[in-house]
């Protein structure tokens, strides 16, 4: 992936202090109720006091915690099966056919309309909401897989074939290299579903977490922990999401060394 310039750098920095000085005037000028909109200083202000003090007898830390183990857990859990699963499925027109009606079923379903299946099955603990998130991140995964496999050049694999590789140096040394690009796609993808997921799940059967506390806070008006929560899970959503960029960036150095 190729890296921000200097220039988009600062058109970045701009963006946010723009939008953080507009936030700022609003409420300073009392252009909207701050009920509705708190400032700036009230949303510093709730998050020094639920550092010191916590929310409904968690932590600020525990509660992200609870939302990030969740979250980890299940993305982790889909992404060492959907992968292989994926590719194998992408290169077996056979296994595709057996896998891709189920995916494909459940794949458009709204999660909160299965979740309360999964809350019945599994109870209202940690998990009914891990497995809704597995299910969740399997798609995105699986299909990009699928669809990273079907795209590779029958050209590269025939060569592969005619210097003599076998089936499994060709799938490891043409096939998956081919498809990292695409797989990466589809953990970044997988990865923004499995929060707004998260986040759902937790608003309707949990007593921790960031989503939750962000309901919760709803129910008194509390619009400064409401901003700070969103703010939480805005920042924590792009700090997985670098992290995957960073893998990415590293693997794709890491093939170019190896073809040098």
């Amino acid at each position: 992936m190729k890296k921000k310039t200097i220039g988009e750098r600062v058109l970045t920095g701009v963006t946010v202090i723009v939008i953080l000085v507009i936030w700022f005037m609003t409420t300073k000028l009392g252009l909207v109720d701050p009920k509705i909109v708190p400032s700036p200083q009230s949303v510093w202000d709730a998050l020094i006091d639920i550092m010191q003090n916590g929310y409904k007898n968690y932590t600020l830390f525990q509660h992200l915690g609870a939302s990030m183990n969740r979250l980890i857990s299940a993305f982790f859990s889909a992404m060492i099966i959907a992968i292989p699963l994926g590719l194998a499925s992408g290169y077996n027109s056979k296994l595709r056919a057996i896998f891709e009606p189920i995916i494909e079923f459940y794949r458009p379903l709204p999660p909160l309309a299965y979740y309360t299946l999964l809350v019945l099955w599994m109870g209202i603990e940690n998990e009914s909401k891990i497995a809704l998130l597995f299910l969740a991140c399997f798609a995105p995964i699986y299909i990009s897989c699928v669809s990273a496999v079907i795209k590779v050049k029958e050209d590269y694999i025939n060569s592969a074939y005619t210097v003599g590789a076998s089936k499994m140096q060709v799938f490891l040394h043409v096939i998956f290299p081919a498809c990292l690009p695409d797989i990466f796609t589809g953990l970044r993808t997988a990865l923004g579903v499995a929060y707004t997921t998260l986040v759902s799940a937790e608003m309707v059967a949990a007593n921790s977490g960031i989503g939750w506390m962000v309901l919760d806070a709803s129910r008194y008006m509390r619009s400064d922990i409401i901003f700070l929560g969103i703010i939480i899970m805005g920042i924590t959503g792009i700090l997985l999401d670098k992290s995957i960029q960073f893998i990415e960036n590293n693997c794709s150095l890491e093939g170019k060394r190896i073809k040098i």
